[in-house]
């Protein structure tokens, strides 16, 4: 294992954050605490609880992770096309450095800035609202597990993308949508029947509904689903970035 290479794409991914401070950190917190007031605050004093629930509680974990997939893609895609724009990642495949090397180092980066930047809206979020954390643990594994999972799926759009604008339309026309129909905002069992099957597909559902649970034991879905279903997209990743690899899919044209 080449840690010197590992730590170098790291800490360069890193600094980048730094310098992007505004976009990276505070525009996420700003529009999250926004949500907060809107819904937590203005729309939250007039419902009622939901599952025993303060209403601005229980959106926490939703705007949580709704922060947390769209930085981890955006992140990551953007760290693995920025190289390819500027040929750089000719020097990097040609490096005494493998595949697994150059993806923990850009994938590790993202999933920590990732985490980092979840942490800050948990804590901006006690600004605004009282809650608890049931199960601490679990919190801090979903937390760390969505972003090493979607930092593998940015860096998939990253090498996917053939241009800067098709980097943003993962996460704003897919993941985004997804987030708000998976449970963001109310509990999935408040919809009829028919609507609750349909939002079953909705793989977001699983992410916030275990997330959720970590701080009030209340879900949706079976928390061990809600680990399953992220284990698998994190296989497939893992599987798709392997083939990515192997075959040199627009790294090596």
């Amino acid at each position: 294992m080449n840690i010197h290479a590992i730590k170098a794409i790291y800490l360069f991914e890193m600094a980048r954050t730094a310098r992007t401070l505004m976009q990276s950190i505070a525009s996420p917190v700003l529009s999250t605490s926004l949500y907060f007031i809107v819904f937590g605050s203005a729309i939250g004093s007039k419902m009622v609880e939901i599952d025993g629930i303060d209403y601005g509680a229980f959106i926490v974990p939703g705007l949580i992770m709704l922060s947390l997939l769209s930085e981890s893609i955006s992140n990551s895609a953007f760290g693995i096309h920025m190289p390819r724009f500027t040929g750089a990642i000719y020097e990097i495949l040609a490096a005494p450095i493998s595949a697994l090397e150059i993806v923990i180092g850009f994938v590790g980066a993202a999933a920590t800035k990732s985490v980092i930047l979840g942490i800050i809206i948990l804590a901006t979020a006690r600004l605004f609202v009282d809650f608890s954390i049931e199960h601490p643990f679990w919190m801090l594994a979903f937390l760390i597990l969505t972003s090493v999972t979607f930092s593998l799926f940015g860096f998939i759009v990253g090498i996917w993308a053939d241009g800067f604008e098709k980097l943003q339309i993962i996460p704003m026309m897919v993941i985004t949508p997804l987030t708000f129909l998976g449970g963001t905002f109310y509990s999935i069992n408040m919809l009829p029947p028919f609507w609750q099957t349909v939002t079953l597909f909705n793989p977001v559902v699983y992410l916030v509904s275990g997330f959720r649970w970590a701080f009030y034991e209340s879900s949706d879905v079976s928390v061990g689903i809600s680990i399953a279903m992220i284990l698998i997209f994190m296989t497939l990743c893992l599987t798709a970035i392997y083939w990515i690899f192997r075959t040199g899919y627009k790294l090596k044209v």
